[in-house]
């Protein structure tokens, strides 16, 4: 209202001051608790750790080293249960050669729990019958000279699913005729010794076929079907050896999907039948 139109005793209006604050983010922006999020992350993760390390066997511990490796057919030169000798493996409670070694022998437990169940003992079943099996197997194979230069084919490990006999080709020896399902005569008698070496020892039988990454031929095939009907020529040669239907739980092919020389695809100790015994 202009001074004209307001009269001489009425007062002049109040004047407002508006005063805006402005505070960014807010507690420091929130950061603090991101950082907090992740220290308890850790501590989740490191108490769990401790919990682990006391509440398992050294033998249950190394089985989940194992699991987390890439994978459990690596080379004998880089991997755990590699060994030299008459069948090349061993059981996986054995020193390996991976980085953390020190101290991994296999023979020592860490304090395990007053109410835990788990002990020194436990798994020592499936190594007995592991020690059993490769003694059998080996006075089988060394009974007449063809069968002696046959063992260096053949590789038993102990592995956290049971007992594995891999049957490995070379340059000098083939489980199969070139790119067919068809059974050398060598292979077929090595699976007979394979067959009488499992047949008094319990647990089920997965039969898994593995090729080499060579190429075929266009429309002559693909390794794997190759991979499949090799293990089930593999299953029908153990079968015709006296081995129960009943026994066999898998039978599966992996092509080249898990290299056992992984630098050379196309080396031919790729090609491998791995017969597993469930514990």
């Amino acid at each position: 209202m202009s001074d004209k139109k307001r009269g001489k005793n009425e007062p002049p209006p109040p004047i407002i001051v508006k005063k805006v604050t402005v505070v960014a983010g807010g507690h420091h922006g929130g950061a603090w608790k991101v950082a907090y999020a992740d220290f308890v992350t850790a501590m989740m993760a490191f108490f769990l750790l401790l919990w682990l390390l006391g509440a398992t066997t050294e033998k249950q511990r190394k089985g989940i080293a194992d699991y987390f490796t890439p994978t459990l057919v690596k080379m004998k030169d880089s991997s755990a249960g590699s060994a030299n000798g008459l069948l090349g493996g061993s059981s996986i409670t054995d020193v390996d050669n991976y980085p953390n070694r020190a101290g991994q022998t296999g023979t020592k437990a860490m304090t395990i729990p007053r109410d835990a169940t788990g002990g020194p003992k436990e798994g020592s079943g499936n190594i007995k019958r592991m020690a059993r099996m490769k003694q059998r197997l080996e006075q089988k194979l060394a009974a007449s000279e063809k069968l002696q230069r046959l063992a260096r084919q053949v590789r038993m490990i102990d592995t956290t699913e049971g007992i594995r006999i891999d049957l490995v080709d070379d340059a000098n020896f083939s489980m199969f005729m070139l790119g067919t399902t068809v059974l050398t005569p060598d292979a077929n008698q090595l699976l007979k010794v394979i067959a009488d070496t499992v047949h008094d020892e319990n647990g089920g039988l997965t039969i898994r076929g593995h090729t080499d990454a060579l190429p075929w031929r266009r429309g002559g095939g693909n390794n794997w079907s190759l991979s499949a009907g090799r293990a089930e020529a593999t299953r029908q040669a153990m079968l015709r050896a006296g081995i129960a239907e009943n026994r066999f739980f898998r039978i599966e092919g992996v092509a080249d999907r898990e290299l056992l020389v992984r630098d050379n695809p196309h080396d031919p100790r790729n090609r491998r039948i791995s017969i597993l015994m469930t514990r």
